[in-house]
């Protein structure tokens, strides 16, 4: 076992129950206070930023594509706490089983891992995208969030790796993401889901593609997905919003990480204004499933968050939506060690459920 395998199966001791900010939205985001200083994190928090600091994490931004890829993660600083603590990982996500393989993506082969609960199924399906900024980070470095939902929604996950920039820039993301969609969809005999009982969830810059897929699937008519769970997703362009403008610096993610991001994942700084990348903009938004957005406090992407979820309400769609304070971006895989992840874990895991009873 790896040892990023080992901090996901430790991370997920909690509950069962548990790139840029990338361009104007039609209503307005308020006026950013540049006097407002940047919260604190909470002390559980805290601890997990010390340590990613004392592993030696350069801020993102700061070095080349590969020495940021090969660098320590939260995922690993939230370990390291564990390890301090002696937390030991809970028998019920040691239980969820998981199998690797690779399926035809838009333009190649693309991993994915599925992830097997307790029982007999046929199971509920999530089909799960991964953070990075579309540049770092892969299955395994969200290993915890994925085993978590599995565990606690009693769902067959289908976590979706794709394209990374910048080797593949936008949109092969976005291309590869709809693609493991229709592959679940399709496939779903072969690891016992259920077909009509599917949703998306998504992180960060995975949270982008669970919302882009959704809309892929209202307008390409394919099998509808009963929910959507975005967490910290990017859903907008500017960089001048109240949370850019608070978190400037903050960790782990920083106002210069995302324009490094966007750097890399973007052909030109004009392609962030595509509809994909500026949800908050769009005025299409109509028609789409159940929507749950979990943000953090202290982490640029915040404001764009609550603004989507605003948009997505006065479009008709039932929208829930909280921000949670004290926390960073990358704190909902931490529910071991920090419990605001512990309860957000639990807001997804009841949405789901929710629209799987259905």
């Amino acid at each position: 076992m790896t040892r990023v395998s080992r901090l996901a199966l430790a991370l997920a001791t909690a509950t069962l129950l548990s790139t840029a900010a990338l361009a104007q939205t039609a209503a307005p985001a308020p006026a950013a206070d540049a006097s407002k200083p940047m919260a604190q994190p909470a002390p559980e928090m805290k601890a997990v930023l010390d340590k990613l600091t004392a592993l030696g994490a350069k801020p993102i931004g700061t070095q080349s594509v590969e020495e940021t890829r090969k660098g320590p993660t939260p995922a690993d600083a939230a370990m390291a706490v564990m390890k301090e603590k002696g937390i030991q990982p809970d028998a019920a996500f040691k239980a969820v089983k998981t199998r690797d393989l690779t399926i035809p993506g838009a333009s190649g082969p693309i991993p994915v891992r599925i992830y097997t609960p307790e029982g007999t199924g046929p199971f509920p399906i999530v089909v799960y995208f991964h953070g990075g900024g579309w540049v770092i980070a892969d299955i395994d470095t969200y290993d915890a969030s994925a085993r978590g939902i599995a565990a606690g929604a009693k769902a067959v996950v289908v976590s979706a790796d794709y394209r990374h920039a910048p080797e593949h820039k936008f949109p092969a993301a976005h291309e590869d993401a709809n693609a493991a969609y229709k592959w679940a969809i399709e496939n779903s005999g072969s690891f016992n889901g259920d077909a009509k009982k599917v949703a998306l969830v998504g992180e960060s810059a995975g949270g982008n593609l669970a919302a882009n897929v959704a809309i892929t699937a209202r307008d390409q008519k394919l099998t509808a997905p009963l929910a959507e769970v975005l967490v910290y997703p990017v859903a907008g362009k500017d960089m001048t919003t109240p949370s850019y403008v608070e978190n400037a610096e903050a960790m782990p993610l920083s106002k210069k990480a995302m324009e490094w991001f966007v750097s890399n994942v973007f052909e030109s700084k004009q392609q962030a204004a595509d509809p994909r990348l500026d949800l908050v903009n769009r005025s299409d938004l109509a028609g789409l499933p159940p929507t749950t957005i979990i943000n953090a406090e202290i982490d640029p992407l915040r404001s764009e968050g609550e603004m989507l979820a605003g948009k997505l309400k006065a479009a008709g769609v039932a929208t829930e939506q909280k921000t949670y304070a004290g926390v960073t971006h990358e704190f909902f895989g931490m529910a071991a060690v920090v419990p605001q992840a512990k309860d957000a874990t639990a807001m997804a895991v009841a949405a789901l459920t929710k629209a799987f009873a259905n």
